[in-house]
């Protein structure tokens, strides 16, 4: 069982800048690969980026260049960088981690991107 609290999300003008953290508890957090992904309003959740147990790093390509995906495994922390951020990337940002069949979510950070 992993549990996900995800932090960081806020209001931000366009063209900022945010950092989002995912704490995870429970054991074996390097083993899984871990995602970001986000809902916006009357819209489909969608993948944003994915960093996998050996590191490998994948985007959406509305993001590719301005977020950033990383893991800390000592401690079990998750992050994304989201640089020039842009009205349209307002949305609730969830935490993933998954394993095998197993997959684990967090609660949610509102992120919105406002002037």
């Amino acid at each position: 069982q992993v549990q996900l609290v995800e932090s960081g999300g806020g209001l931000v003008q366009p063209g900022g800048s945010l950092r989002l953290s995912c704490a995870a508890s429970g054991s074996g957090f390097s083993t899984y690969a871990m995602g970001w992904y986000r809902q916006a309003p009357a819209k489909q959740r969608e993948l944003v980026a994915r960093i996998s147990s050996s590191g490998s790093t994948n985007y959406v390509d509305s993001v590719k260049g301005r977020f950033t995906i990383s893991r800390d495994n000592a401690k079990n922390t998750v992050y994304l960088q989201m640089n020039s951020l842009k009205p349209e990337d307002t949305a609730v940002y969830y935490c993933n981690a998954a394993r095998y069949t197993s997959s684990y979510w967090g609660q949610g950070t509102q992120v919105t991107v406002s002037s």
